[in-house]
């Protein structure tokens, strides 16, 4: 008797195959960066990338990778919570539709779209207004990894609070408090973990994108204080090597930043993850 194909089975098939492909994408990465970090030993994990003396520190770009990510989410999330919060106010309902839609739409445009206007227009403005270097920089990144990653996070943050505000509306305006208290008292004191994965989901975006550094940053390894100066970030550092080097110790050092970067994402997926199950969990207590 032939076994019924059930869609539980074809979701459990699916299932094991991304499993599968995870175990083999992490193994392949293994495989090939663990002897590189044994065989390179300090210099690797060095400040200093200078591949003609025989250094290949990556760190100045993970340190890049994570100031542009920090950085990007300090300018996103008050914006992030500033915009979800005007469209949950009752009295904006026509403009809140409007603006829902432009947030719809950012998530659509092409990266290399934000970048070609960056180098047109915020490159320049930087350079002029500042009188410090080429506007090729740490700020020139983030500020267009801002533009990224701000519609994601708003909509993770409006589809918590949302059905929040729509079944609380009744009681708090029995009680007499506004739109604005509601969110402010209410709301937003009740979405902590909502607030805390948009923010990870921002982070994670904004350390795994190529483009934008890679056209914005200067591609300069080196660590600095400044956010005006080049800064090279892991993402384009894989770029930039891979384009140019073939089977030097070079490209062999990109099989550990390519393990590094996937574990950081891995780990701030599995922190989304679990913000999300602790939420539910919560949500089905005050239910029962």
């Amino acid at each position: 008797m032939k076994a019924t194909i059930t869609t539980e089975r074809v979701l459990l098939m699916l299932a094991i195959t991304v499993a599968v492909l995870m175990t083999m994408l992490f193994g392949f990465l293994g495989f090939f960066a663990l002897p590189v970090f044994f065989n390179a030993g300090d210099s690797l994990l060095s400040l200093s990338w200078q591949p003609e003396q025989g250094q290949y520190g990556i760190l100045p770009m993970v340190l890049g990778s994570g100031m542009v990510a920090i950085l990007a989410l300090i300018l996103a999330f008050p914006l992030a919570i500033g915009i979800t919060s005007f469209c949950l106010l009752e009295r904006y309902k026509t403009v809140s539709v409007w603006v829902r839609r432009i947030v719809r739409l950012m998530t659509g445009i092409p990266t290399v779209v934000y970048g070609l206007a960056a180098v047109f227009l915020l490159v320049p403005l930087l350079r002029e207004t500042f009188r410090y270097g080429s506007g090729y920089c740490l700020l020139a990144t983030a500020a267009i990894v801002t533009l990224l990653i701000l519609p994601v996070m708003i909509l993770m943050l409006e589809s918590h609070c949302r059905p929040m505000a729509e079944q609380l509306r009744l009681n708090a305006t029995a009680l007499g408090f506004t739109d604005i208290q509601t969110i402010l008292f209410i709301i937003l004191p009740n979405s902590t973990k909502a607030m805390a994965a948009a923010a990870l989901l921002g982070f994670s975006r904004a350390i795994g994108d190529t483009l934008l550094p890679l056209m914005l940053a200067g591609n300069a390894p080196q660590l600095t204080g400044n956010v005006l100066d080049s800064i090279r970030t892991l993402t384009a550092h894989i770029g930039l090597v891979l384009a140019t080097e073939n089977g030097s110790s070079a490209y062999n050092s990109l099989f550990a930043a390519g393990l590094l970067l996937l574990l950081i994402s891995t780990a701030v997926t599995s922190l989304i993850r679990r913000l999300e199950l602790s939420h539910s969990r919560t949500i089905t207590k005050e239910q029962l």
